[in-house]
């Protein structure tokens, strides 16, 4: 009797330890799965940098290319896809400065974080490149660890901020980054007024919004806008985003009120 009771005992324990491995073993995967598919672009004209900017990221499960000059640099993004630059300053051809610039006035490079890694100490050049939109400024020499510690502290921040900005609710997909809508996958084309309006609805799902707080989000307490034209977008929005706009699942009117989405949608 007592050798049964402990070898349940054992078994509950045995059990027990190899959930919680197994357990520990997903985060583990999911964390490799979401590193290595991150990719990182080193522009940075000193080939020993290079070299060692790739061997220890890819050694944190980065995928990682690189670019020796502004001008290959700058090609290689407009062509590719990329989650974070590291951003030499001194470079040949288009210099650190300009291209920063450059990367936050694209629409498409606006929001990818931007390092810079650099041997000009000088406070004036770290405060003109965080005003041109760089997101870090780290000298030379600078330690690897400490590196791949604000990499990841701002990958961190980005995907954060990513997930803020994506509001999914049934089949419908709102990205604000991306000025993007989706219905079932399908994309909806919204005219920039139809868009805020959808946007500021979705973000208040299951509370009811007046005609009079919709125009102050979306024109600003100082714009007009008459409360019949609120009625007209939302119309259209309807007939964009719904099966059957005169049975709304989206957005629904409690009459004398307002506009809502259901928070049971």
């Amino acid at each position: 009797m007592l050798s049964l009771l402990l070898y349940q005992n054992f078994s509950v324990l045995s059990i027990s330890v190899l959930l919680t491995f197994l357990y520990y073993l997903i985060i583990i995967f999911e964390n490799f799965i979401k590193m290595s598919s991150t990719k990182i672009l080193i522009i940075e004209d000193e080939k020993d940098i290079v070299e060692l900017l790739f061997y220890n990221l890819r050694k944190e499960s980065f995928e990682v290319d690189f670019a020796y000059n502004g001008e290959e640099g700058l090609t290689k993004i407009r062509n590719n896809s990329y989650d974070l630059v590291i951003l030499d300053l001194m470079l040949p051809g288009i210099g650190g400065f300009e291209l920063c610039k450059i990367l936050r006035e694209d629409p498409k490079t606006s929001h990818t974080p931007i390092i810079m890694l650099t041997a000009r100490t000088l406070e004036s050049d770290k405060i003109l490149g965080l005003e041109l939109g760089a997101d870090d400024y780290i000298t030379k020499p600078f330690s690897f660890r400490e590196l791949i510690a604000r990499i990841k502290a701002l990958l961190r921040r980005v995907n954060r901020k990513s997930k803020e900005n994506i509001i999914k609710i049934g089949n419908l997909y709102i990205n604000k980054d991306k000025y993007q809508v989706k219905i079932e996958n399908k994309p909806i084309i919204l005219t920039p007024l139809e868009f805020k309006i959808l946007s500021f609805l979705a973000e208040r799902k299951g509370k009811i919004c007046s005609r009079k707080q919709i125009i102050n989000e979306v024109w600003g307490e100082e714009g007009y806008a008459n409360p019949k034209t609120i009625d007209v977008h939302i119309k259209r929005i309807r007939n964009k985003i719904e099966k059957d706009p005169a049975n709304p699942v989206y957005i629904k009117t409690l009459r004398g009120v307002g506009y809502y989405i259901p928070e049971e949608v």
